[in-house]
């Protein structure tokens, strides 16, 4: 290849770097058809990363089935590019079994097992996925063709200069192993990164050294040496999302432990005595919502009826800035509720008293929160444990008066078994529809919302409550280990402390003490988990590249304004365009970021098939978005690379 080609240079390689890299291929053609270089800047293998990567416990399983899982930009996105169909990880398999799919190199007996086993609605293990997704860049890479050079640095980026006071000159990423990169635009695509103890943490990681106790902070929770940890030790876990449930499966299965079906279609958990016991709790108190496995009865969901382009655009007009509360909230909570009960109305039409096509001409008359909309369904729906009710989904123990210890106990495993009846059964899958709205209108948030018209306390909300809540809902693990979470309750090994967490240090105990206000328990223990991944934090953060972009002047920290003064949200501030905006609010044209450290909404890096994917579309963008820099400067020409490389074998 001639040596001054323009370059791209990727730092972290893992899913959002190779679906950026699949439309760079797709679009290449139309707009930038000639020689390239591509870098990919990661110390993990390339396709899976960090997060995904294969050395994890084999046990730990993804929380989407197999069906619902696809690194293709199908016919359903919505985006300037061309589709590029290709299978999920369910065709996928089936293609490594039946031959149809050869580049895969040798997989171990347990991985091959698990292909012939695997179905639509299996929740694959991690390894596996790691494999599809690992397989997937190199399709990738393959798909860019023979005039573009891919090399991966197994390495990891620590600064980039630049020689141009005005970012128009070209990038060095400078490496930790002493190699440097040379390129005309550079692309941050770092998915989950650690970030160094806030206050609360680093205190409760001294109050744990000077008193001989353990204290986690949170991280991946793959990545945390649990060792310490005796048999039999109580230990204080704060948070009950998905980084709990992996901790669960390191602290039982991992130490092993095994869980058994019993005659009556229950599961037992036998102890292997190598198991602490752990007390969780959370703001909520409850584990997140199991995973689906009922199909739709009813009418096929439509699209989005309420929360529209055309009603944003309305609003937009009206209001110079939007409030997520007063003005979004309202119109999402009435899409999913419409999707809700029109799977009630039309797939269980003996639990309704009218029918859907006078409930949905009413319905849409009104608004969510009207007392006219409550009634209607009062006098539509008879029994009230069908109706849709946000504020007790979000908060499903808010106003429960607890007698003590034993009765959050009983409260919160009762809570987990109704949970699964509902998301099991075949005759609620009223629980699915509202799945699929809510999913819908999440997607749709970052393509309909320009984030610079939500008011300051609507940013927080959208990152915080609204995440949150899409995710405790959404993204919960599957039925499998809410069943093994009741089981390991009833085997003595789990204990639930309620809602309304608190922890604190007691110094003269030299104990942790974890305090439920709303379900009266208190505990202490020598050892705290704080199970959770870490917000986002640039200034703060483990990764270096993300705390020099933040210090440089190369990028800037998100502020927003509120009624207690400018409050930073940790993440670099990017422009619609996924461009690092500086100190002084200007855009860098040839430096961008994505991902979940970002001000950008984040989706994720894979999705469901056919579900117009957010991630897809953005990927779309940011890839005709580098081709068209380097297609409006062809003259840009990069000095040659050193430090270590390896060629990537197309």
């Amino acid at each position: 290849m001639p040596a001054n080609i323009p370059t791209v240079a990727f730092v972290g390689g893992g899913p959002r770097t190779a679906g950026v890299l699949e439309r760079l291929a797709a679009n290449r053609p139309e707009l930038f058809a000639r020689p390239l270089a591509v870098h990919v800047i990661e110390p993990h293998v390339p396709g899976s990363g960090r997060i995904w990567r294969y050395d994890q416990h084999p046990g730990l399983l993804l929380n989407s089935a197999a069906a619902d899982i696809t690194m293709f930009t199908d016919a359903s996105v919505t985006c300037e590019g061309p589709a590029a169909d290709g299978p999920g990880l369910d065709g996928w398999a089936a293609g490594v079994l039946d031959g149809s799919i050869t580049d895969v190199p040798p997989l171990p007996a347990e991985l091959q097992r698990q292909l012939r086993v695997l179905t639509g609605a299996t929740f694959p293990t991690r390894q596996l996925q790691s494999v599809y997704l690992e397989w997937f860049f190199r399709r990738a890479v393959s798909a860019l063709g023979p005039d573009v050079a891919v090399t991966v640095h197994r390495d990891t980026a620590v600064r980039i200069d630049s020689d141009g006071d005005d970012g128009t000159g070209a990038y060095r990423v400078r490496l930790a192993g002493g190699g440097t990169v040379d390129a005309d635009v550079v692309v941050s695509a770092l998915g989950h990164t650690d970030s160094l103890p806030d206050d609360a943490s680093a205190g409760f990681a001294g109050f744990a050294a000077r008193h001989g106790g353990f204290h986690a902070a949170p991280s991946y929770t793959t990545d945390v040496d649990y060792s310490a940890l005796a048999p039999g030790q109580d230990v204080i876990v704060s948070g009950m999302g998905l980084a709990f449930v992996d901790l669960v499966v390191l602290l039982t299965e991992n130490r092993g432990g095994r869980f058994e079906e019993t005659p009556d279609g229950g599961l037992a958990y036998v102890a292997s005595g190598a198991e602490p016991r752990l007390w969780a709790g959370s703001r909520r108190g409850v584990p997140y919502h199991s995973k689906i496995s009922s199909a739709l009865r009813g009418e096929p969901a439509d699209a989005p009826q309420f929360f529209t382009a055309a009603a944003v655009q309305e609003l937009l007009a009206q209001h110079g800035e939007l409030d997520f509360r007063a003005h979004l909230w309202p119109l999402i909570a009435k899409d999913a509720g419409y999707g809700y009960y029109r799977e009630l109305f039309t797939g269980y039409p003996e639990r309704v008293v009218i029918g859907w096509d006078e409930f949905s001409v009413r319905f849409a008359a009104l608004d969510w929160y009207s007392p006219e909309r409550k009634r209607l369904v009062l006098e539509s729906v008879p029994d009230t444990e069908f109706h849709l009710d946000f504020e007790k989904l979000d908060q499903p123990l808010a106003g429960r008066d607890f007698a003590g210890r034993h009765d959050v106990q009983e409260a919160v495993a009762a809570y987990i078994e109704h949970d699964l009846r509902l998301r099991t059964s075949p005759d609620h899958s009223e629980t699915l529809a509202l799945f699929i709205a809510l999913l819908k209108v999440y997607m749709d948030l970052g393509r309909l919302v320009p984030p610079e018209r939500l008011n300051a306390r609507s940013q927080r909300e959208v990152h915080g409550w609204w995440h949150g809540f899409f995710s405790f809902v959404d993204s919960g693990p599957p039925p499998q280990r809410l069943r093994e979470l009741l089981a390991l309750h009833r085997a003595g090994l789990l204990q639930f402390l309620g809602p309304g967490l608190e922890v604190g240090a007691d110094e003269a105990s030299g104990q942790f003490v974890a305090v439920s206000v709303r379900g009266g328990v208190r505990i202490s223990a020598k050892a705290l988990i704080e199970a959770r991944l870490p917000a986002p934090a640039v200034a703060g953060s483990a990764n270096p590249l993300l705390r020099y972009l933040h210090g440089s002047g190369f990028g800037s920290e998100q502020t927003v304004l509120t009624a207690d003064g400018l409050h930073a949200t940790g993440r670099l501030l990017v422009s619609a365009a996924s461009e690092l905006v500086s100190p002084v609010g200007e855009p860098n044209r040839r430096l961008f970021a994505v991902g979940p450290n970002t001000s950008g909404w984040g989706a994720g890096a894979f999705a469901r098939p056919g579900t117009n994917a957010a991630p897809f579309r953005e990927n779309d963008a940011l890839a005709r978005r580098i081709l068209s820099v380097l297609a409006e400067d062809e003259a840009s020409a990069v000095p040659a690379v050193s430090g270590k490389a390896q060629p990537w074998n197309n």
